[in-house]
Parts: C-alpha cells; structure tokens; sequence
C-alpha cells in the first residue's frame, strides 16, 4: 500500500460525513458486542472465525482492537479504553505495542505508512504483519510519531475477546473513530501526544 494510497483514503474520508457516520455506527455495534461478550464470527469484521482470538492468541504485528481495563487506571492520568494496537513484544504477563489512537487520524496514516517498510510481504492477507522491535525504531526521526503510542497491556486487564484487523483493512481502521479515552477528550490527549514528538 504506498503513501499515496492512504493519503487518498485520509482526503477520501475526512470531509465524507456518510463515512463518517457509518463508522461510528460500525463502531457503536462492535461496542455492544464487545461489552455483552456475545461474539459470533458472522458479527466481526470480515465474517471470518480467525478475526476472533483470546488475548493468549496475539501475534505480535498484526493490528487488534479490544476492551481493555488498566490495572491503575485510578493513577494514570488518561487512558483508552478500546484500543487499536500494533503488538511488537509479547511479555509473560501480556505485551507491549503501538496504540495509534495516541495519535490524530491523519498521524496515524503517515505513522503505518512508515512501519510498512517492516512488513513481511506484500500479500495484504491474513500472513501480513510487520516485524519490527522498539529498539529498531527507538530514536529514529522518521518513527518520533511512535512516542505516545507505545503502551504495555496486561492480559488479565483484556475485557473481551481481541479482533484482529485484517491487512487489507489497515487504513479504513486508522480512520475510523474508536477511541475511547477516558480522563481526558482526544483533543487533550492528541495535543499532549504532539508535544512528545518534538521532544
């Protein structure tokens, strides 16, 4: 997918209100789903049974959405409560990734388009995913934009079964409008994640 592809899709739906509102309707049904933990295959993105894992299935490089309930969260200034994450470690109790609802959508857009230079084809299908580390990107100017993104999630703090983005879907996932923050608007929390960039 090159560069001018997501910029495309970025113009393509940014000023589109009927996408828009047919994300956030998306959105609100996987929601109640998520919550009820009534989760059937044909309900999920893609109607694929393997779009549905336990939090024990992560495979780090794919992209997983989920409930998630930190465990100091009575600490943490803000969090997001459903997640849209590239996993890069797995760890004994869970893993660390890249959360790109930290980052405004079209950030989100230039920030894959970067890390698809990890990716380990050019399939776009479900053996896609990109094969990086933090101490790759670590200080490396162009991936700055991967700052406030990294976070550490704790298996036994995942509310709900993992939904795996397809490849393919990468893009429309950036854009649509799923983050959840609590403790702060996403206008506080993107203008904070802008202020680590630079730093």
């Amino acid at each position: 997918m090159a560069k001018s592809e997501l910029q495309d899709i970025y113009d393509k739906y940014r000023f589109d209100k009927s996408i828009a509102k047919k994300s956030q309707l998306w959105f609100d049904q996987q929601v109640l789903l998520l919550s009820k933990k009534r989760i059937t295959p044909n309900m999920i993105i893609n109607n694929d049974p393997k779009d549905v894992k336990s939090a024990n299935a992560l495979m780090p490089g794919k992209l997983y959405m989920y409930y998630y309930n930190p465990k100091l969260k009575n600490e943490l200034p803000y969090y997001d409560r459903f997640p849209l994450v590239f996993p890069f470690r797995k760890l004994e109790d869970g893993w660390l990734g890249l959360n790109m609802h930290y980052l405004p959508h079209r950030l989100r857009l230039v920030l894959m388009d970067r890390l698809l230079m990890f990716a380990n084809n050019d399939k776009w299908n479900a053996s896609t995913k990109l094969k990086f580390s933090w101490q790759l990107i670590d200080g490396v100017a162009k991936f700055n934009l991967a700052k406030p993104c990294v976070k550490r999630y704790l298996t036994s703090h995942v509310m709900s079964p993992l939904v795996n983005v397809q490849s393919a879907d990468w893009a429309t996932a950036m854009m649509l409008p799923v983050e959840r923050f609590v403790g702060a608007s996403k206008e506080q929390v993107w203008a904070e994640s802008k202020i680590r960039i630079k730093q």
